[in-house]
């Protein structure tokens, strides 16, 4: 027990806060457990429900496994969940689940079929006004039942769930210090971002063999600037792999981090598909590792593509810094194009598009700005895909497909923009293409009638190009 010391004025008053690890039976057999009616709705859905069980099921021949923390507030005799009750009522699911199957079929093992007998005796069946936390529980209930209702859920997973997942229950007896707590645990002054979780996640995957490479591997991560992190996974990296997959890319949030979580080369299945990742992890670092790089100091880059399955662990971290660099040669910010291009000659429209798109006055206001965005966003995944194969004409292609948008509206928005992407998904037909030609021969439609008042450069490239009526 930690008693904790908050003076204040002339009075002093100890606040008391205990901390155990418990297993997720000891937790659900507490009779005093009660979820206050000041928490907001119940609001797992599926999605979290089935991760939780991936979890259990790839942890499960350990000896141990924590689920996090539950935070408490002792009040007499009952037990305020302040942090954890979206996990707490997804564990309750799961208990009310097994003893309903203990009682469709007895267990082989009397240890388990006892211990849930005793847990329904003694485990909380909280009420919920909430209309968002009882459809929830009721559509959660039933994907917890198809799971642990299946064959391959054995005795053993129902062992592992009841007596070695565990949580952290910190009990704390002044509500006030109990919120504050549960703030400097989940916020620490400001929340995470996604990349931030991402960070951690995949800290966590580094194989045993790597480990040697962890500090330099943090040391580059930290000394990159967050806002600019942020910028790469939410304005591209986000929006090339959803829209890639016919997907909305609006606003990439921490519901969105799954989309940067791939395969753990030392602990996946031998499934088919992972053959060719282990082939390129191993023979990359094989290559590298040989004495004749010493002589050659020739080293071979890993094989990266903007909408591959990730290799967890430090080839994310390695995907991360070979982006950085490839999107800051592309920003709209560096003012690329003759790099790009180079001078104008035999290239067709290329460096003229580039040159006005980086000088015409209206480039600056917000709707100029997503469309810019979207034609950086194809333009790079184009180049991650083909390299420098027929660039001219695919960024003739780019800027047709992207800038039209920007002549038929007076206001683009977000939607706007994403809604444009997903209609005429020239990203999917780049994924699928084999050959340049296959993205650079599509049909483009010509535009007419009158346009946006403010881009009239942008028009008059319009009809230089024929794609103006």
């Amino acid at each position: 027990m930690t008693n904790l010391d908050m003076g204040a004025n002339q009075t002093q008053r100890a606040v008391e806060l205990t901390s155990n690890i418990i297993s997720v039976c000891d937790l659900l057999a507490d009779p005093a457990l009660e979820i206050p009616h000041y928490q907001r709705p119940y609001k797992w859905t599926s999605k979290n429900i089935n991760q939780l069980f991936s979890d259990i099921a790839i942890h499960k021949d350990k000896s141990a496994y924590r689920l996090g923390t539950i935070v408490f507030h002792q009040d007499g005799e009952r037990k305020n969940i302040v942090d954890g009750q979206q996990r707490t009522i997804s564990l309750l699911l799961t208990a009310r689940a097994l003893i309903r199957r203990s009682k469709e079929k007895k267990l082989d093992r009397n240890d388990l079929q006892k211990r849930l007998s005793e847990l329904e005796q003694t485990m909380v069946n909280p009420s919920f006004t909430s209309e968002i936390s009882q459809k929830n529980i009721h559509n959660n209930y039933r994907e917890v039942d198809r799971i642990v209702s299946r064959a391959d859920f054995t005795e053993a997973h129902i062992d592992f769930f009841l007596n070695k997942c565990q949580v952290v229950a910190v009990m704390i007896n002044d509500v006030s210090e109990a919120f504050q707590f549960f703030d400097s645990q989940n916020a620490r002054g400001r929340d995470l971002e996604p990349h931030d979780l991402l960070k951690a996640y995949h800290l966590r995957e580094f194989s045993p063999r790597d480990a040697s490479l962890k500090a330099a591997t943090v040391a580059r991560w930290e000394s990159s600037n967050t806002m600019e992190l942020a910028t790469l996974f939410s304005q591209y990296l986000y929006r090339i792999r959803n829209w890639s997959k016919g997907a909305s890319a609006r606003y990439f949030s921490k519901d969105d981090s799954d989309l940067f979580k791939g395969v753990n080369i030392d602990t996946v299945a031998s499934y088919p598909y992972v053959a060719q990742l282990r082939i390129a992890h191993h023979f990359v670092d094989n290559y590298n590792g040989q004495y004749e790089r010493k002589i050659d100091s020739h080293e071979l880059g890993f094989p990266f593509h903007l909408d591959q399955i990730i290799i967890n662990g430090r080839r994310f971290f390695e995907l991360i810094a070979h982006y950085q660099t490839k999107v800051a040669r592309f920003s709209a910010e560096s003012g690329y194009g003759h790099e790009l291009v180079g001078a104008e000659g035999q290239n067709g429209y290329a460096s003229i598009i580039m040159e006005t798109l980086n000088s015409y006055p209206a480039r600056t206001r917000t709707g100029d700005c997503y469309i810019r965005a979207m034609f950086d966003c194809l333009l790079i995944y184009y180049i991650d895909k083909f390299g420098d194969a027929d660039i001219f004409r695919a960024i003739e292609k780019i800027f047709i497909w992207a800038y039209s948008l920007r002549l038929k509206m007076q206001v683009v928005q977000l939607a706007s923009m994403d809604n444009h992407v997903l209609e005429n998904n020239l990203f999917r037909l780049i994924k699928e293409a084999t050959r340049p030609a296959d993205f650079i021969n599509c049909s483009l439609p010509v535009l007419s009638g009158k346009k946006s008042t403010k881009t009239s450069e942008i028009e008059a490239l319009f009809k230089e190009m024929k794609y103006y009526e």
